[in-house]
């Protein structure tokens, strides 16, 4: 399994010049815990989190050092303190180190990536420009997928039926579904996206069921917030 198959495709972004207040809002509207940060290119040029924004000025949380350790430290790094706390503008506090993947990355090394870096996700490039992220919640979903299959062939099975579904769901207009919100475990198909209407939803549900070898379909979908439909 690579990172194309459990990815979450259509991420959400923020510029570099866009204010910190505004990425604040973003991660807290979407319940998320970092974003990309993007070039007009699309090419990812950091990323920033709840941890960039935890010490600010407007909230008192700023770093607040005894008059020892400021002594001690470097202006330089003083001073860089002063710009992430301070700065209202994404570039200055977001993290520029920004560790990547590829469509072709095996899920076993983003893993590995996740683990030894102590983050929570990781974008996915293809020439150099975002197409998706992984997250641990994408890692989990894959073992769900995967997990206890049978010695019998149940593991290439399922793997068939998630095709045959996700080419159907390509094919349908109306259906946008992420390849990493589709997951299948011993003839159960597990559907966790977003609907828009209770049509939709039906109707995801009823392409799953037509699949050869389904045996249920375990409906996790939520509908899409209304806040996001203007």
């Amino acid at each position: 399994m690579r990172a194309m198959d459990v990815m979450t495709s259509g991420v959400i972004t923020v510029g570099e010049d866009a204010t910190v207040p505004e990425a604040a809002k973003l991660l807290a509207d979407h319940g998320i815990s970092a974003v990309p940060v993007v070039d007009k290119q699309d090419r990812v040029i950091g990323m920033v989190s709840e941890g960039d924004l935890l010490h600010r000025a407007e909230t008192g949380t700023e770093r607040r050092r005894s008059w020892w350790l400021d002594m001690v430290s470097s202006t330089n790094k003083l001073a860089g303190e002063y710009i992430k706390s301070h700065s209202g503008k994404v570039k200055d506090v977001m993290t520029r180190d920004v560790l990547s993947v590829t469509e072709e990355t095996p899920v076993a090394d983003v893993a590995v990536l996740l683990e030894t870096n102590r983050i929570k996700r990781v974008p996915v490039l293809r020439d150099g420009k975002l197409v998706g992220i992984v997250s641990r919640a994408n890692l989990v979903r894959a073992l769900a997928m995967t997990i206890s299959a049978s010695a019998s062939g149940a593991g290439a099975d399922d793997r068939s039926i998630r095709e045959r579904l996700l080419a159907e769901l390509k094919a349908q207009n109306w259906a946008e579904v992420s390849p990493a919100n589709v997951t299948v475990k011993d003839g159960v198909v597990h559907l966790w996206s977003s609907y828009l209407s209770e049509q939709e939803k039906r109707a995801l549900v009823v392409a799953a069921e037509n699949i050869p070898g389904v045996r249920r379909v375990e409906d996790h979908m939520r509908p899409v917030p209304a806040y996001l439909l203007g």
